[in-house]
């Protein structure tokens, strides 16, 4: 996926959630973070950051921020943080016929159950569920999710299971927007029971995926596949 109307600015604050103070071009923008995690290991004062200039006059605010450059030990790493772009990224990948050979469907925001999952895909004597799930949170190279308590995301794994039992095929897809990870695994110091529910989940039958990808300040792409250590 790209993104049109890309600039640079310096991150200052994050009053709430919803918004962020950034330098840009020497003058204050209150800026949308499409992102309502914490990510507070990445909105660090001074760090730079990556803004969509929106073309609607209407809007409150000017600026989207989507993307974060990140010090680390070796340098600096870009990561999308756009909470709507792994969505869009993985139906980009499937559709490109790298999940499934032969898909004859792939319909986004399908109920199943009690949850409604990212994707439903079909093929010539196969059908399935796909849950797709943006990771952010890196140390030295290892990615984990979450990075805040989730019962939601425990729910979509027992209904993942659930729908596996029933006769689909079901995934969770971890897109990582970043590259260059050595693996992902559960984030169990902060929620113990998305561990666990991941773990019941793979031992049920249900695929999980995990996928970097490719990151400039205007674009992302899934890159390649990456370990998923439980």
């Amino acid at each position: 996926m790209y993104y049109p109307n890309i600039c640079s600015g310096t991150f200052l604050a994050r009053p709430n959630r919803f918004i962020a103070h950034v330098e840009v071009e020497g003058r204050t923008e209150v800026c949308h973070v499409k992102n309502t995690g914490r990510c507070r290991e990445l909105l660090v004062p001074g760090c730079r950051v990556y803004l969509v200039e929106s073309g609607n006059p209407a809007r409150k605010t000017r600026y989207d921020l989507v993307a974060v450059e990140k010090e680390v030990p070796a340098g600096t790493l870009l990561i999308n943080m756009d909470s709507q772009a792994p969505n869009k990224v993985f139906g980009e990948w499937a559709a490109s016929g790298q999940f499934r050979p032969g898909l004859t469907l792939l319909r986004p925001e399908t109920s199943y159950g009690n949850s409604r999952f990212d994707y439903y895909w079909e093929a010539p004597e196969r059908r399935g569920f796909v849950e797709v799930k943006g990771v952010t949170l890196e140390e030295n190279g290892v990615v984990r999710f979450p990075d805040a308590p989730t019962q939601r995301g425990v729910k979509h794994l027992e209904e993942l299971a659930a729908a596996k039992a029933a006769g689909y095929e079901a995934a969770v897809c971890f897109i990582i927007q970043m590259e260059g990870m050595r693996w992902l695994e559960p984030n169990d110091a902060t929620h113990l029971e998305f561990g666990a529910a991941l773990r019941r989940a793979a031992a049920a039958g249900v695929e999980v995926l995990a996928l970097e990808c490719h990151v400039t300040p205007d674009s992302l792409r899934v890159k390649s596949p990456v370990p998923v250590r439980l």
